[in-house]
């Protein structure tokens, strides 16, 4: 810190509050976690936000008054959230889940066609996705990554007139929110710790 000039009482203050905000948000997200209502829980991704948002304000405080930064970089998606003064008239909601085939052989055995590609066009005709989603393992697929975006859009005028295009709206700059679940991320969290 030599290069440095030395930081005046109210911005070591600064900082200090900035850390003890970081401090808070660590809190709030591990109860949250700790409390969550299943994967993509809304409470878990709201604190996550907060967090991110202490350890950027506390990483800028700690860079313009000593000139040091935090080891950590949180993942997060440039232009997320909509300015609150633009009031979308309608909105579009877009969910992605990646599946792996697991078990070719009990996908064709529990859906009861003879090829995958077969088996997986009688699936999703037949099971609504969240009910694909919640028993993956017993049609023999394994959960990926997942993200639901909520986006602003224009008002549907007629039926069917976004179908050609379905996913033209996904747009981080129409983004209002979004929902990420990353499976390995996910299940490092649940691994119990290490006795050693």
């Amino acid at each position: 810190m030599s290069d440095v000039a030395r930081p005046t009482e109210a911005q070591i203050a600064q900082v200090r509050t900035a850390a003890e905000a970081v401090k808070a948000a660590i809190d709030a997200h591990l109860a949250a976690v700790e409390g969550r209502a299943g994967a993509g829980d809304p409470v878990v991704a709201g604190t996550y936000e907060a967090l991110a948002d202490a350890a950027e304000g506390y990483d800028e405080l700690l860079d313009s008054v000593y000139d040091e930064f935090t080891p950590f970089e949180v993942p997060r998606s440039s232009g997320i959230g909509l300015p609150d003064r633009i009031e979308p008239e309608a909105v579009s909601v877009l969910i992605r889940r990646d599946y792996t085939v697991a078990d070719p052989r009990r996908l064709r055995e529990t859906v009861g066609s003879s090829t995958v590609s077969g088996s997986l066009r009688a699936l999703f005709g037949e099971y609504e996705p969240d009910r694909v989603a919640h028993h993956a393992s017993e049609f023999g697929l394994e959960e990926g990554d997942s993200t639901l975006w909520v986006v602003a859009n224009e008002p549907v005028t007629e039926p069917g007139e976004w179908l050609a295009e379905p996913f033209d709206v996904a747009d981080e700059d129409l983004l209002i929110c979004r929902f990420d679940v990353i499976e390995d991320y996910d299940d490092e969290l649940l691994e119990p710790a290490d006795p050693s």
